[in-house]
């Protein structure tokens, strides 16, 4: 896989530090909350990041799982398309999602309207990697890990073509392996 990167952007080391800061800091923002945390990660590209996230956070919580996929083969986003939407009572809870990357916010979008359809007591967002120079400043994201430059970028649970889901580290993806 390795051949297949520009580049390595954030290492494992570095990613392993900063999750674990950043279950520290939705503890803390939780903690005082009763009944617990409802997490609705968004499948597939947040899976690495929300097992390492939620193994450091030392509250109590239910997982209620979102799949919704815009990328097919390739780098452009096309239609979105729930494949799964959470399906555990999520009223009167505390609700953070968690999502592997915001850029365009329409995944983000889609899956905020729906969850304040359901009535949550509260509704917070986590995201491994932000765009800053893409992400629509209306879309509300209370904990980022990183935030990045406008870059294709795999590993550590983010894919091409559902590949490279598994390499440990988040890297830049070479140009010529992209249509």
């Amino acid at each position: 896989m390795l051949e297949d990167l520009e580049r390595v952007l954030i290492d494992e080391t570095q990613i392993r530090r900063r999750v674990r800061e950043l279950a520290r800091e939705i503890a803390i923002h939780y903690q005082a909350e009763q009944g617990g945390l409802t997490i609705v990660p968004i499948m597939s590209g947040s899976i690495i990041f929300l097992a390492d996230l939620i193994r450091e956070i030392p509250l109590k919580l239910k997982i209620s799982l979102a799949h919704l996929s815009s990328y097919r083969e390739g780098t452009q986003s096309g239609a979105l398309e729930p494949l799964v939407t959470p399906v555990k009572d999520i009223t009167g809870r505390h609700v953070l999602i968690v999502d592997d990357i915001l850029d365009t916010g329409r995944t983000l979008r889609f899956i905020q309207g729906l969850i304040r359809g359901l009535e949550p007591t509260s509704l917070r967002t986590a995201v491994l990697l932000r765009k800053p120079a893409k992400a629509p400043p209306e879309i509300p994201v209370d904990f980022v890990a990183f935030d990045i430059d406008d870059l294709f970028v795999v590993g550590y649970g983010l894919d091409y073509a559902d590949v490279y889901r598994n390499y440990p580290h988040i890297g830049v993806l070479k140009r010529e392996l992209m249509p």
